[in-house]
C-alpha cells in the first residue's frame, strides 16, 4: 500500500492558497483603481499617460492609464512576452518611437509606434528564453540576457532597416540564466554593464566599442558580486549605488565604488518573502529618499534617506497575487483653475491579471488603521536552471505564466 503523503498535502496546500487568494480578490476588487487585463503583466514601461505591458498572452498591450482603454496591440510573438525596451527612431533624438520586445519564442521584434507596424524580427536571438534588455541610448545599443546563461550585443544605429538586428558581441560568463540587466556609458564608446543572473551572481563589466567598419563591443570582467544567496529579480545602478531585489527576501544596496565584492558588507532590507520588484524613488527624477519594494502581493514603502536604518512608513495589500513591476507615473490632471498639473502616483502591475495605481501621497500618509497584512504566499521562483532545455524552475515559471 502506498503511504506517501505528500502530493495530497502540496494539492491540499495549494487549494488553501487559491481559496485565500479568491477571498482577497474579493475584498480588495476595488483597490488602485484597477485595470483588467486579459492577461499577466510580464513587463510594463509608462510613458506619459500610457503603459506598454508585455502580456503572457504573446502580445504587447499598449493601455490608457485613465480609462483603461487599449489604445494598441502589437501581435507577432508565439511565447510569452518578457522584456520590453524602447530606441530612438531618429538617432539620438531622445524620441522613444521604436518599440524593442524580447519573447520566450527566442526572438526580437522592433516596431514602429507612429505606424504600429512591425519593423523587423530577429529570430533565434538566443537559443533559449530571452528574459531581459538594457538599451544604451547614445551608444545605439541594445543589450540582451536570456535562459541560455549568455549575454548579447545588438547594433541599433539603423532600427528603421527591415532586416535582423547585427549582432555586436556576447559574454557567456554566467552559469545560470541571466535575469537582469543594468548600466550606463562612460563615453561615447564605452559604458559599465552590470549582469545578473538566477544564482544570485551579478558580474560588473567595462564595455569597450573597437574602431573601425562594423566595429564589436568588447567585454572585460571588472568584478563578481555574490553578496545575494539566490535569484536577482531586479537590479537599478545610479548615484553611485547598486540597488538589487531577490527571491532571497532582501533588497540590498552596494556603493558601486571601492566596494571589496567579499569584505564590504551591504546595506539589507529584509522581507518576509521574495521581493520581485522594486523602485528607488532616488533613482528617479523625484530623487526623494525612499524605496517602494513589492514582495509576494505586498506593496511596501521605506524611508531611506539612512540606508543603515531604514524605516517602514507603509504595507499596503494590493494584489491578490504576486506584484511583477513598480513604476513612477506623473499623472497629469486638471486644478481648480482649469491649469495642468502633475502628481506622483505608482502603478503596480500583478500575476493577478490587474494594473493598480496609488498616489504616492496616501503612500507616504497611511491611516492609523493601516490594514492588517494578509499576504499571501508568493509562487515559488527559487531552484536550480538546467540548460538549454526547460529546466524545473523553468517549467514552473511557463505554468505560472500561462496559468489561469
Amino acid at each position: 500500500m502506498n503511504t506517501d503523503t505528500s502530493s495530497f498535502l502540496i494539492a491540499e496546500a495549494q487549494l488553501e492558497l487559491d481559496h485565500a487568494r479568491k477571498q482577497k480578490a474579493n475584498r480588495i476588487k476595488t483597490l488602485g483603481e484597477p485595470l483588467e487585463l486579459p492577461g499577466k503583466a510580464l513587463a510594463i514601461k509608462v510613458k506619459d499617460n500610457t503603459a506598454w505591458i508585455a502580456e503572457n498572452t504573446t502580445v504587447v498591450r499598449k493601455l490608457d492609464l485613465e480609462s483603461g482603454k487599449t489604445l494598441q496591440v502589437y501581435k507577432g510573438h508565439t511565447g510569452p512576452v518578457t522584456a520590453l525596451a524602447f530606441c530612438d527612431k531618429t538617432s539620438h533624438s531622445g524620441d522613444n518611437k521604436i518599440l524593442i520586445t524580447g519573447s520566450w519564442d527566442r526572438s526580437i521584434k522592433l516596431w514602429d509606434t507612429d505606424t504600429k507596424q512591425l519593423i523587423s524580427s530577429t529570430s533565434d536571438a538566443h537559443s533559449d528564453f530571452i528574459k531581459t534588455f538594457f538599451v544604451f541610448p547614445s551608444l545605439d545599443l541594445l543589450v540582451s540576457g536570456g535562459s541560455d546563461k549568455i549575454v548579447r550585443f545588438w547594433d541599433l544605429s539603423t532600427p528603421t532597416r527591415s532586416g535582423p538586428l547585427a549582432g555586436v558581441g556576447s559574454i557567456s560568463s554566467h552559469t545560470r540564466p541571466v535575469e537582469c540587466l543594468d548600466g550606463y556609458a562612460s563615453s561615447d564608446a564605452s559604458a559599465v554593464l552590470h549582469t545578473a543572473d538566477t544564482m544570485g551572481v551579478i558580474k560588473v563589466w567595462s564595455l569597450n566599442r573597437e574602431s573601425g567598419a562594423n566595429a564589436r563591443w568588447r567585454a572585460i570582467l571588472k568584478e563578481e558580486l555574490n553578496h545575494h544567496r539566490t535569484r536577482i529579480n531586479e537590479m537599478l545602478c545610479g548615484n553611485g549605488q547598486l540597488w538589487t531585489a531577490s527571491a532571497d527576501d532582501t533588497v540590498q544596496i552596494l556603493p558601486e565604488e571601492k566596494r571589496e565584492a567579499v569584505r564590504q558588507k551591504s546595506n539589507v532590507i529584509a522581507h518576509p518573502v521574495a521581493v520581485r520588484a522594486m523602485l528607488p524613488l532616488s533613482l528617479t527624477d523625484l530623487g526623494e529618499p525612499y524605496l517602494i519594494t513589492g514582495a509576494g502581493d505586498v506593496l511596501r514603502l521605506f524611508e531611506v534617506s539612512s540606508l543603515e536604518e531604514p524605516e517602514l512608513i507603509s504595507k499596503t495589500d494590493a494584489h491578490w497575487h504576486d506584484i511583477t513591476a513598480i513604476c513612477l507615473w506623473h499623472r497629469i490632471s486638471l486644478n481648480a483653475d482649469g491649469r495642468q498639473q502633475a502628481e506622483p502616483w505608482i502603478i503596480t502591475t500583478s500575476l493577478d491579471r490587474t494594473v493598480r495605481k496609488w498616489r504616492l501621497h496616501d503612500l507616504l500618509n497611511p491611516p492609523k488603521d493601516e490594514v492588517q497584512n494578509t499576504e499571501s504566499p508568493p509562487a515559488s521562483t527559487s531552484g536550480d536552471d538546467g540548460g538549454f532545455a526547460l529546466s524545473e524552475e523553468e517549467a514552473r515559471e511557463l505554468a505560472e505564466l500561462l496559468g489561469g
